[in-house]
């Protein structure tokens, strides 16, 4: 999961990246308006995590550009404004969800998961798929019943498979869904995939030769 982090204070921002990356979440984090505008154009985004007040510019003309432009991501916003109108306003523009400053990033995280969830169809915190469950809220996996014990980019990378689920993920995609604007090395993500599989099964991630890997329904 790939989260675009848009706020200005830079305390506040290295509290969230550092509480996300304990829960596997991967975030790339913008200062300002103008860098957050191209953000999308050429990158890939699991939500978005939206500050109203930027120095540059107004956080609620960026949301509303963004889906005048057919974004469809999951947008949280925050917001110092805590006033009724103000909430309304945000959703009626497009957020998915809202949250006043000072929040607890407990919270964010749990709303986090909770609209990706909705995006993805999912019910829970529960992933299954054949012999596979992902407990999203413990950040557990098993297999065949038995808990696998990953390290923090393999188990990013099980979530991108999860997620996308009976869909193709090419290599760029899984590196900037993975590792965001971090440093990748040429073969990382095979890498990840080789451990996976060794932990779990060969056949649970099949490579698509000449396009990328997909999760199959292993039993």
């Amino acid at each position: 999961m790939r989260v675009l982090l848009v706020e200005d204070n830079k305390l506040l921002a290295q509290g969230v990246m550092l509480s996300l990356a304990k829960e596997g979440i991967q975030v790339d984090h913008l200062p300002s308006y103008k860098q957050a505008e191209v953000a999308l154009n050429n990158e890939d985004f699991s939500a978005i995590i939206l500050d109203l007040g930027l120095p540059d510019g107004n956080g609620a003309d960026l949301l509303k550009l963004w889906r005048r432009n057919g974004i469809s991501l999951p947008i949280i916003v925050l917001t110092a404004n805590t006033d009724f109108d103000t909430r309304l306003m945000c959703l009626d523009i497009g957020a998915d969800d809202y949250l006043s400053k000072p929040f607890d990033v407990r919270e964010l995280i749990a709303r986090l998961r909770a609209i990706i969830r909705r995006q993805h169809g999912l019910d829970n915190n529960q992933f299954s798929y054949g012999a596979l469950n992902i407990d999203f809220a413990r950040c557990e996996v098993h297999f065949r019943g038995v808990l696998v014990s990953l390290s923090r980019r393999e188990y990013q990378l099980l979530l991108e498979f999860a997620q996308s689920a009976g869909r193709v993920l090419t290599r760029n995609q899984l590196e900037q869904l993975t590792y965001g604007w971090d440093e990748v090395g040429s073969n990382s993500i095979e890498v990840h995939i080789h451990h996976l599989r060794k932990k779990t099964a060969t056949e649970l991630i099949k490579t698509v030769r000449g396009i990328g890997y997909i999760l199959t329904e292993t039993v």
